[in-house]
C-alpha cells in the first residue's frame, strides 16, 4: 500500500501512479492536492482501498474508476469534484463504503448504485444532485448509513426505501426538494435509529 494521508502535500496526483499495479491500498486523503484525478488510477485493479478525500481535487470522476472491481472502500469526499456520477460505479460490487459527499457533483444518482449489494455506507450529501431517488437503493439490504442530504433531489421518496429486509440505522434525506407523502413502508425499517426528512416539501399525514 501507499499511505501519504494527513500531510501537506501539494500539486497534482501524477499519472505515473497508474504504473503501481500491485498496490492494494492508496491513501492520499487530508492533503492539499489539486487538479483532476488521473484516469490512470483505473489501472490499479488490485486496489481494495482508495481514499483521496479532504483535498482540493477538481474535474470529473472518470469512468475508469469502474475498473477497480476489487475495491471495498472508496472515499472521494470533501473535494471540489464536478460532473455526474458515472454509471460505471455500479461495477464495484465489492464496495462496502462509498463516500462522494461534500463535492459539487451534478446530475442524477445512477440507478446502477443498486448493484452494490455489499454497501454498508453511502454518502452523497452536500452536492448538487438532481432528479429523483432511484428506487434501486431500496435493494441495498446491507446498507447501514445513507446520507443524501443537501442536494436538489425531487420527486417522492420511493416506497422501496422501506424494504423490510433493510439493515438501515441512519437515513438523512434532509434539505432537498422532495414532495409527496412519507411512504408508510418507512415503518418497516426496524433497525432505524435516526431519520431526517426535514427541509423538504413533503405533504400528507405522518
Amino acid at each position: 500500500g501507499l499511505y501519504l494521508y494527513n500531510n501537506q502535500l501539494t500539486g497534482e496526483i501524477p499519472p505515473e501512479i497508474g504504473n503501481l499495479t500491485n498496490l492494494t491500498h492508496l491513501y492520499l486523503s487530508s492533503n492539499e492536492l489539486t487538479g483532476e484525478i488521473p484516469p490512470e488510477i483505473g489501472n490499479l485493479t488490485n486496489l481494495t482501498g482508495l481514499s483521496l478525500s479532504g483535498n482540493q481535487l477538481t474535474g470529473e470522476i472518470s469512468s475508469e474508476i469502474g475498473n477497480l472491481t476489487n475495491l471495498n472502500h472508496l472515499s472521494l469526499g470533501y473535494n471540489q469534484l464536478t460532473g455526474e456520477i458515472s454509471s460505471e460505479i455500479g461495477n464495484l460490487t465489492d464496495l462496502m463504503d462509498l463516500n462522494l459527499g461534500e463535492n459539487q457533483l451534478t446530475g442524477e444518482i445512477p440507478s446502477e448504485i443498486g448493484n452494490l449489494n455489499n454497501l454498508g455506507t453511502l454518502l452523497l450529501n452536500d452536492n448538487h444532485l438532481t432528479g429523483s431517488i432511484p428506487p434501486e437503493i431500496g435493494n441495498l439490504y446491507m446498507l447501514d448509513e445513507l446520507n443524501l442530504s443537501n442536494n436538489q433531489l425531487t420527486g417522492e421518496i420511493p416506497s422501496e426505501m422501506g424494504n423490510d429486509a433493510s439493515m438501515l440505522h441512519w437515513m438523512n434525506l434532509s434539505s432537498n426538494e422532495l414532495t409527496g407523502e412519507i411512504p408508510p413502508e418507512i415503518g418497516n425499517l426496524y433497525y432505524l435509529d435516526e431519520l431526517n426528512l426535514s427541509n423538504n416539501q413533503l405533504t400528507g399525514e405522518i
